[in-house]
């Protein structure tokens, strides 16, 4: 028996990193997925986003856990697709019970031609995306009458500004992941008193192709002051998915069946400095 048997859970982001992670998670629950992915890169983004065959190795790894999986390719900033790809997910796999608004971007040592554009775009995949994502699901949650759980995923940047420069592209991702939280509250408020509960999580640095790739890796060991101010305070580098995928785990399972409207850090201390 697992503690999410007969559930299914909607995730975006799922080709890769956490998102993947996530979906294996809840799968070796019980959960079976919709998975929502762009597939796409993005131009303002110096490194790759992710392809096809890394969503098609999501499913092979939810599959050899005996669970159903849906996919499709959506850009979270289109309501129009994300729509589509949540009411074709439904009538493929069944009714949601569980919303991770995961998809996100970092432009963190992109070559900045354009402050204007990547402030938009990490607006647009961050904040925008992330409501796209729960107001496509939410109404149908609350009609259904069976409760849910809705988790957000937001940063240690959702909770400081440390470590911030002058670019577009990081300045929108702060106020990108803070703006998750005024969501989740918002969302909170809303679905909450119908039993769908809404919270965010705040990972620190998280061992994802979005953290580990050339671009980022060149800034910091270009920028050590960065690597310092976004240290944590237990001596951890970047932490693996499933410690994050645990946490969410918690909140969507009947572990955490009274909690909702908060803001979990899952941060090795970072916010305490």
């Amino acid at each position: 028996m697992g503690k999410l048997d007969g559930k299914v859970a909607f995730i975006t982001g799922a080709a890769r990193g956490q998102g993947r992670s996530h979906a294996i998670r809840l799968a070796q629950e019980g959960a079976d997925i919709i998975a929502v992915d762009s597939l796409t890169d993005i131009d303002t983004v110096d490194y790759p986003m992710s392809t096809q065959s890394e969503m098609d190795e999501t499913v092979n790894q939810v599959k050899a856990l005996n669970r159903r999986i849906h996919t499709t390719k959506a850009d979270v900033r289109d309501f129009a697709a994300m729509k589509s790809a949540y009411q074709n997910g439904v009538a493929a796999i069944g009714p949601v019970d569980i919303v991770l608004g995961n998809a996100g971007i970092c432009q963190l040592g992109s070559k900045e031609t354009d402050p204007v554009q990547s402030f938009g775009d990490v607006i647009g995949v961050n904040l925008i995306g992330v409501w796209n994502t729960v107001f496509v699901a939410a109404q149908d949650m609350v009609d259904r009458g069976a409760g849910g759980s809705i988790v957000l995923t937001s940063s240690t940047q959702g909770l400081s500004g440390r470590g911030a420069d002058g670019s577009g592209g990081v300045q929108g991702y702060a106020a990108a992941k803070h703006g998750v939280v005024g969501l989740m509250r918002s969302f909170a408020n809303w679905l909450s008193p119908h039993g769908i509960r809404v919270n965010t999580v705040h990972p620190t640095g998280v061992a994802t192709p979005m953290v580990e790739n050339n671009v980022v890796g060149k800034y910091l060991q270009e920028n050590p002051q960065a690597t310092q101010m976004a240290a944590n305070l237990m001596p951890v580098g970047l932490m693996d998915p499933a410690d994050v995928s645990n946490a969410i785990l918690y909140l969507v399972s009947d572990d955490g069946r009274y909690v909702t409207g908060v803001t979990l850090p899952v941060d090795a201390g970072f916010n305490a400095k």
